[in-house]
């Protein structure tokens, strides 16, 4: 059982950046959870019997370290009892000769079966089976040993028995509680009481009419050697319904007998046998070999010899998975033996009569069929011809490629999980990763500084793997892939295949034909031609002209050049970064992106820079300061907009990239890799530069934009709007129908929406950008109102509904905007108090301290106060004693602040989701095209100054069809 534990993990990154107004980003954290699993400790298990006490089991070791998951999702524990049977078969049933791989004698750490090591290393470390008192234990069961008429008034006596408990420890733990022997570790006497009987596995069903008295009548019946593992037996299959299975305790001799009576009955009347017999060192799953080990002291001597030759041939095979179809009846042995030999050379003319054996099994071994329903890999080269396979079957969707190893060097961290161990000096602990979904082509992607090639190129980064391909690992194995499920849909002409021999080469560029492929110098021309005319969104370059490329980009988009959409430039700057992350090394996108996000941000700061010495304040004396139009602040501000508006999609199109490089090294068990660390600091660093970037653009706008409202707003206090008896505009009117005093300030709104729309600027900016103009519009007049109202009569019935009628003006026409709810929130308390103002008189006398502060909850206690106590109710009138502030309020309006801060506006939060780039399909934009085109015959022109003179070419041109 695996119990799961999540870890919060991952840099802080994108905390709060105060802005120089104030200004800061609460960007979320993303974080990637990590799973964790421990392998449970065992449980104390303790012995029955049918007619004795119970006893407790024998002291657990203390349960492995805390083991981290590679992969996210449900794993499976090693060794579990669900694990692959086939890589246990050739383990448990090898007669009396043959232990079991990852005893003590082996590197039990690890707990991985014998199937997934190499020959060499397991006959190198194969050790005598040390005494039972020493074994290691696995979780224990109990299991029910018949005795078959030992002793009365006894059905079974039940037995403690672990993964690792052999037959021969069985049967003297149940004898010594059938009381006919000694402890396990008596003297000799005891010892031949021991090899007196034998463990026999029977199959049988109940007796007719038994049912209900327990009549037993076993109809197959099998000698256990003395190093299987019973209990392990007994999980690799089950009985069918109205059968039973069941070990009992019988005499050796008597066993044999019973045995071959049945085996010599069953091939006589042609019947299924009276036993089973699996066959020994057939199999092998993902890339190990059956596991070879020296008797334990309790074997049989009567096989030893017979074992020990077989495993000293078995040394040199090659085994597959596929070869568990070869299992069957020792009838049907014979007769593929003898077709096997019949295949040989000279076969038909002479007689050919086997002197050994294990001739035969070594043979039948060599006659290797394909899997027909799973992924494999066909070895062409490897690096040591004794010990490698020839077929590597992937018995998972996701295949791993590496050398293995013990536990990590960083930090005691765990091996990471391998399927297939290759040897070679060069081959990576975690070499390459394939991963072939039924649904989806099939993928290989080589890990951090692994050397892998497709189809003899070099690999650096993800990509398809079609049936026939070539896979190189290292410098010494070659692999060819292959997919029965695909059946004929793959291509049909390998692509690693030179050129037909039929075809001449076109013309005499054949020199620089590419001998892999076999394209020649025309053909190559052609698709060169294809690719820098084409309408692909595509854009490749190599690592070093990556400097060039990136600031011919952001050069373009400064100087406004081109006439580009306005999310060009981060189209084609996205178009880089994804060039980096499928195609290049895993180290070069962090670069990348530190370098791209300093070429932005020292752009912008000289756009601010340069916008900054062209402000009224900053010319020299003597020239006198215009005002500024909201015509003069769009020009001035559109390049900050379109940095704000291309920075913002170009920060999520990166963001994407780094979590899903975070998510596939999670998935490659490389979350603890120092270099994938410092990889992702880079990324953190560069996506806090761009956050710089959206920061002091957004400030940079906002600035401005408050500071040509500013002396707009006045206007609202002061005009009146019923001026010369016109009539009011109603909701969705133009801006040349609104009142002369409302003009300018609805001109700034109207100059910010067009800029933010030319921009194309991400919908929740536009909306912080007003909400920021409407809060600073809201102090700004509230302020003016308070400060008004203490040195002249202006708090009058008169004057406020002029103040309401143009505030209203204002509303309905944002409104028809889109803006009406942002204007609403912002608004809400200069509305308040115009409201307040806008009362009749006698009203407004009615009312008390309580019922004013109930029907206008914005405004504070001081400001309450200080529109009440400044109100002209007449000459000679002072405000009625019901206005009063209460006890409980007074404190508030003595200390509290009239004015509103400008400090308290609404945080810059960026915005969530996907970017909205589109980098699938064609380009239709025909400015963007041209772009495209020419960057990409930059590069072309970049390469060729690299080559000779008498080595150059112009662009290549495609030729009409």
């Amino acid at each position: 059982m695996l119990s799961g534990e999540r870890k919060e993990g991952g840099s802080p990154r994108f905390g709060k950046l105060h802005l120089p107004m104030g200004l800061w980003i609460n960007y979320p954290r993303k974080q990637l959870a990590k799973l964790g699993r421990r392998w449970p400790s065992a449980a104390s298990v303790k012995s029955s019997s049918s007619d004795t006490g119970s006893r407790s089991s024998e002291p657990l070791p203390p349960p492995p370290p805390h083991v981290e998951l590679r992969r996210v999702g449900a794993v499976k524990a090693a060794g579990g009892a669900s694990g692959s049977r086939a890589k246990r078969i050739s383990q448990l049933f090898r007669g009396s000769g043959t232990g079991v791989a990852g005893g003590p004698g082996t590197p039990g750490s690890a707990q991985r079966w014998a199937s997934e090591k190499k020959l060499p290393d397991l006959a190198a470390g194969v050790a005598p089976e040390p005494p039972l008192a020493t074994r290691a234990t696995a979780p224990p069961g109990v299991l029910k040993i018949f005795g078959a008429g030992l002793a009365s008034g006894a059905n079974y006596k039940s037995v403690l028995a672990t993964a690792r408990s052999t037959a021969r420890e069985l049967v003297a733990e149940a004898l010594e509680r059938y009381g006919l022997a000694g402890s396990p570790g008596g003297g000799p006497g005891e010892s031949n009481c021991v090899d007196a009987f034998a463990l026999c596995d029977a199959l049988g069903r109940p007796a007719a009419g038994g049912l209900g008295n327990g009549e037993w009548r076993a109809e197959h019946l099998r000698v256990l050697g003395d190093a299987e593992r019973p209990l392990l037996v007994q999980e690799l299959w089950r009985a069918r319904p109205g059968w039973a299975r069941r070990f009992e305790l019988r005499g050796r001799e008597e066993a044999r007998r019973l045995e071959q009576e049945a085996y010599g009955a069953s091939d006589g009347e042609g019947s299924g046998p009276a036993l089973w017999r699996p066959q020994k060192n057939r199999s092998r799953a993902a890339s190990g070999g059956a596991a070879l080990a020296s008797p334990g002291p309790g074997s049989g001597s009567g096989t030893q010899a017979g074992s020990g030759k077989e495993r000293s041939e078995n040394l040199s095979l090659r085994r597959s998975v596929s070869e568990l179809s070869l299992q069957g009846r020792r009838r049907r042995q014979q007769e593929r033996r003898q077709q096997a030999l019949s295949m040989a050379p000279g076969a038909a003319d002479a007689q050919i009569v086997p002197t050994d054996p294990s001739d035969f099994d070594q043979l039948t071994q060599c006659l290797i069929q394909a899997p027909s329903n799973r992924p494999y890999f066909l070895l062409l080269q490897g690096y040591q011809d004794a010990q490698d396979f020839v077929v590597y079957v992937m018995t998972r969707v996701q295949h791993v490629f590496g050398r293995g190893g013990n536990s990590s060097a960083r930090g005691g961290a765990p091996a990471p999980y391998v399927d297939t161990f290759l040897n070679a000096p060069d081959i990576l602990p975690r070499h390459c990763t394939v991963r072939a979904d039924p649904e989806c082509p099939a993928t290989v992607r080589p890990s951090r500084g692994a050397p892998v090639t497709h189809n003899g190129c070099l690999l650096l980064r993800e990509a398809e793997l079609h049936p026939g391909d070539l896979l190189g690992l290292g410098e010494h194995f070659l692999f060819m892939y292959k997919d029965p499920r695909v059946g004929g849909s793959g291509p049909a002409r390998p692509p690693w295949l030179p050129a037909r021999p039929g075809v001449t080469p076109p013309g005499p560029g054949w020199a620089f034909s590419c001998r892999l492929c076999g394209r020649g110098l025309q053909e190559r021309g052609e698709a060169l031609a294809a690719y820098l005319d084409g309408s692909e969104p595509v854009l490749r370059f190599r690592p070093r002209e990556e400097e060039a490329l990136l600031g011919e980009i952001v050069r373009t988009a400064a100087a406004g050049a081109g006439d580009l959409p306005p999310l060009g430039p981060a189209t084609l700057l996205a178009l880089c970064v994804q060039h980096s992350a499928r195609e290049l090394e895993l180290g070069h996108l962090p670069r990348l992106l530190g370098r791209l996000a300093r070429l932005i941000k020292e752009s912008v700061w000289e756009k601010i820079k340069e916008i900054g010495d062209r402000q009224p304040e900053n010319h020299p004396e003597g020239v006198p300061e215009e005002p500024l139009t909201p015509e003069a602040v769009s020009v001035e501000l559109r390049p900050l907009m379109l940095w704000m508006a291309n920075t913002t999609e170009l920060l999520s199109f990166v963001q994407e990239k780094v979590l899903e490089m975070e998510k596939e090294a999670d998935q490659e068990g490389l979350s603890p890799d120092p270099q994938l660390c410092n990889d992702l600091e880079l990324c953190d660093e560069a996506m806090a530069l761009l956050d710089e970037v959206i920061m002091c653009t957004f400030q940079q706008s906002v600035y401005y934009l408050t500071k040509t409202l500013y002396s707009t707003l006045p206007a609202l206090l002061d005009s009146n709007p019923f001026t010369g008896g016109a009539e009011l505009p109603g909701p969705g009117a133009e801006l040349e129908a609104m009142p002369p005093g409302l003009r300018p300030t609805l001109g700034v709104f109207q100059a910010a929406l067009e800029l933010t729309s030319q921009c194309e600027l991400h919908p929740d900016l536009v909306s912080q950008t007003f909400g920021y103009l409407f809060f600073f519009s809201n102090a700004s007049l509230l302020n003016s109102l308070m400060e008004r109202g203490q040195g002249r009569p202006f708090y009058q019935w008169s004057r406020a509904v002029q103040i309401r009628t143009n505030l209203d003006l204002v509303l309905d026409w944002l409104q028809g905007a889109g803006l009406g709810d942002i204007a609403m929130e912002f608004f809400r308390k200069l509305s308040m108090a115009v409201n307040l103002l806008c009362v009749p008189r006698t009203s407004l006398l009615k009312a008390s301290w309580n019922s004013l502060r109930t029907d206008h909850p914005t405004l504070t206690p001081a400001q309450l106060h200080h529109l009440l106590s400044h109100y002209q109710l007449g000459p000679g009138r002072g405000p009625p004693p019901a206005w009063e502030p209460l006890p409980a309020d007074r404190d508030a309006v003595d200390t509290g602040d009239i004015f509103e801060s400008f400090s308290s506006h609404p945080p810059l939060i960026l915005p969530l989701g996907s970017s909205r780039l589109r980098l699938t399909g064609p380009v239709t934009d025909d400015a963007l095209h041209r772009e495209l085109r020419r960057l990409r015959r930059l590069l072309w022109d970049l390469e060729q100054q690299e080559l000779p003179a008498n080595h150059r070419h112009g662009p290549p041109v495609a030729t009409p069809p």
